[in-house]
């Protein structure tokens, strides 16, 4: 089944039926491609649009929906073209281009193929690549594929199973014009950026990294690792961001310029596919606006709250300061008493040496006179 919402409120506008009585059973055979082309108003309470459907066994449908705003919501189903892309495989991924003039399907056992929307005819089939040096031919298995531009649809970027990542130009010829690899785990996400030669590629273990398929030359790899597989990338249409899921259950958001993680968003299910609403308005609220909408009641609460906060913190801090200012002061005035007792004993110590000194000196004046006196004594006697 396939439902069309509306992505104001997620009501459901209608329903589509994808299975046929003489096709497969819908188990073997799942919806993996949908696009949904730019619709038109036909009047004011009508709107057509056009879904384009493929599954994994190549059924393509093309169908033109009219939907009226009634409340009941109907919808009446006016042409549709049906059509197969491949005889054998399955179809693993699809897209159609900026124009919505040309899409591309590929898969597992099914090479890149164009087809024309318009005639619903094939234009263009890519041709596997040679053996490689050990005579050892690579299985076709293509994973995730877009347009290089959404202004030029010759140009084609595709990720396969075995970890390769290539560009073809249906102008140029059917093989691959540049062929590398990235990592060791297969390419799960492809997208382009919006100057045309820019890719960014997620892997099944989680890596994201960005590319320059004009050389093959890996630009940078963005920093934080994803726990689970890279299911869908998406680019913004002004702002350098791009928006990865995958089956970690987690939506992230990355800057392009310095391939930092902007945020994170855990939405509690394993995620496929991730797209930006270019069309969504964010009307930002003023803080003036949001204070004079208060009541004056609030306000005064809010008044009265902030009061008895600063009540009740203030002195707890001061008592906190105050004994931290105790705590120093004494510790300062121990330190100075130390210094004071240390100055006094060490002039203690000079006073009792400069004593010793005198006394020593007094002494020998003493000797010497004595035995001058005991000198001129014996000179008389004689």
């Amino acid at each position: 089944m396939i439902e069309v919402l509306s992505a104001i409120n997620g009501d459901i506008r209608f329903t589509v039926s994808n299975a046929n009585e003489d096709g497969p059973r819908p188990e073997d055979d799942a919806v993996v491609g949908l696009h949904l082309f730019a619709g038109q108003k036909l009047e004011l309470t009508s709107r057509s649009c056009t879904l384009l459907t493929c599954t994994t066994k190549g059924n393509t449908s093309m169908r033109s929906i009219e939907v009226t705003d009634s409340p009941a919501g109907s919808a009446s189903i006016g042409s549709s073209n049906t059509w197969s892309v491949c005889g054998s495989g399955n179809i693993l991924c699809s897209k159609v281009d900026g124009s919505e003039k040309y899409a591309i399907f590929g898969g597992k056992g099914v090479e890149m193929n164009m087809w024309d929307l318009d005639n619903c005819t094939k234009i263009w089939a890519a041709k596997s690549p040679p053996k490689n040096s050990l005579d050892i031919f690579t299985p076709t298995w293509f994973t995730s594929s877009t347009f290089l531009s959404k202004d030029d649809h010759r140009k084609i970027v595709a990720g396969t199973n075995s970890h390769q990542v290539r560009l073809y130009d249906i102008s140029a010829q059917r093989r691959p014009v540049i062929s590398f690899d990235f990592r060791e785990t297969p390419i799960k996400s492809v997208t382009e950026d919006l100057d045309g030669y820019t890719v960014y590629v997620g892997n099944g273990s989680g890596d994201l990294a960005s590319f320059d398929m004009r050389t093959g030359k890996l630009l940078g790899c963005f920093l934080g690792k994803c726990s689970g597989s890279i299911r869908s990338i998406a680019r913004h249409p002004e702002l350098p961001v791009i928006a990865s899921c995958g089956l970690d259950s987690y939506l992230r958001l990355w800057d392009i310029k310095t391939r930092q993680l902007l945020s994170a968003v855990f939405l509690k299910q394993h995620l496929t596919n991730v797209v930006f609403d270019s069309n969504f308005a964010d009307e930002e609220v003023k803080p003036s606006s949001v204070a004079a909408d208060l009541p004056l009641n609030a306000e005064k609460i809010a008044n009265e709250t902030e009061i008895r906060d600063e009540e009740e913190t203030l002195p707890v801090k001061r008592k906190k300061a105050s004994k931290e200012d105790e705590r120093r002061k004494k510790k300062k005035a121990s330190k100075e008493n130390e210094g004071n007792k240390v100055k006094e004993a060490s002039k203690e110590n000079n006073g009792s040496e400069k004593k010793a000194s005198k006394e020593n000196e007094g002494s020998k004046k003493l000797k010497s006179k004595k035995s001058k006196r005991s000198k001129y004594e014996i000179h008389d006697e004689s």
